[in-house]
């Protein structure tokens, strides 16, 4: 079977992660530095993408590729409807609703719309892969507190159902039948319960659940934070701003940059200590919601992956809390990339079948 040639496309907000791959192997993986888009929140979401293609087919003939060459497109997942996991081809409905940013806005809407533009005019087809708004939370886990505000799943799919397989492999258990807490640990920290091939819960990322992050500011008082936003007469859009982006390690330390962190730590940096302290409390109080609420204590693998668990200060202190519960790994690179390739691979291997986004 002829192996085709795989253009993955990883956006963020002022740069697009790159990778071809002939069919499962990596062959080049390179990042695009897009300097003149400052802020993703302050342009249309097409004219971004629109401004970025340009920069990737300039990349790919400076590989020595043309844009024929490429067989298949796959991108990663923006903020659309919830939806199952899987690989889903790109369609005109799903652009327009990352484009219009339907359901939020965020970097990873770019994914689709690039895609469908750089395969669409090659005549080929484009996929995402478990999207960010993957949805397997059970019933129970989808209850707020009020009827008119339901919890949603929007965390780092991509990442932790591909590490979750990592370390399935590792302990000799299907993932259809194993019982895991993923913590993928970057700007945004995600919690995720995975229980037999399924994320039953896991903290809202993105909108203000879960533990402070280098730049989000988690769950907070609620009652604290109301007076708080109207005594500063704060508009929504400043609030998600505050939420999103504006808060957490940052706000505290002055840096989002937690290796700088830890760096200070080692040297003698008593106020780092003591909010990286507090992180890392918050991210072991999740995992423990996790163990009682969805496993009853009955736990195979904790797995701690994104850049943060890189660092060891991180590491060594989440496992002093948590390694009682069951062992745990560390994945600190991220596998999106190859999990996006492996998506497309399956497809093109008539192994999956792509969902269609209606």
């Amino acid at each position: 079977m002829r192996r085709p040639l795989i253009l993955v496309l990883n956006p963020g907000s002022t740069s697009t992660k790159l990778a071809l791959f002939r069919g499962p192997r990596l062959k080049s993986e390179w990042i695009h530095y897009h300097l003149d888009e400052r802020d993703v929140f302050s342009k249309p979401m097409e004219q971004i993408a629109e401004a970025r293609v340009p920069d990737i087919l300039g990349d790919l003939q400076d590989k020595g590729y043309e844009p024929g060459d490429i067989d298949l497109v796959i991108a990663r997942g923006g903020l659309l409807k919830p939806l199952k996991g899987g690989v889903y081809r790109v369609n005109k409905r799903m652009v327009r609703d990352l484009a219009d940013c339907t359901y939020g806005r965020h970097a990873s809407n770019l994914g689709a719309i690039m895609a469908l533009k750089i395969a669409s005019d090659q005549g080929k087809k484009s996929f995402i892969v478990n999207p960010v708004v993957v949805d397997e939370l059970s019933p129970v886990a989808k209850i707020s507190g009020h009827p008119e505000i339901r919890r949603r799943s929007i965390f780092h799919a991509l990442n932790q159902k591909a590490v979750a397989q990592k370390v399935c492999k590792k302990i000799g258990k299907p993932y259809n039948k194993a019982r895991l807490i993923v913590v993928h640990a970057g700007g945004g920290v995600s919690v995720g319960a995975h229980l037999r091939g399924r994320v039953v819960d896991v903290n809202n990322a993105l909108e203000g659940e879960g533990t402070f992050t280098p730049e989000r500011t988690g769950g907070l008082p609620l009652l604290d934070f109301l007076r708080y936003i109207n005594g500063k007469g704060m508009e929504f859009k400043q609030v998600q701003a505050l939420v999103s982006k504006n808060s957490g390690i940052q706000a505290y330390l002055g840096t989002r940059d937690c290796h700088e962190i830890e760096k200070r730590i080692r040297n003698g940096d008593s106020r780092a200590r003591l909010i990286y302290r507090a992180f890392v409390y918050q991210v072991a109080k999740d995992i423990g919601a996790l163990v009682a609420g969805v496993f009853k204590g009955r736990l195979d693998a904790i797995v701690l992956t994104g850049g943060i668990a890189s660092g060891a200060t991180f590491r060594k202190w989440v496992r002093e809390h948590v390694n009682f519960i069951a062992p745990v790994y560390a994945y600190p690179k991220t596998s999106e990339m190859e999990a996006l390739a492996a998506g497309g691979w399956e497809v093109w291997t008539s192994k999956m079948r792509p969902a269609t986004y209606k």
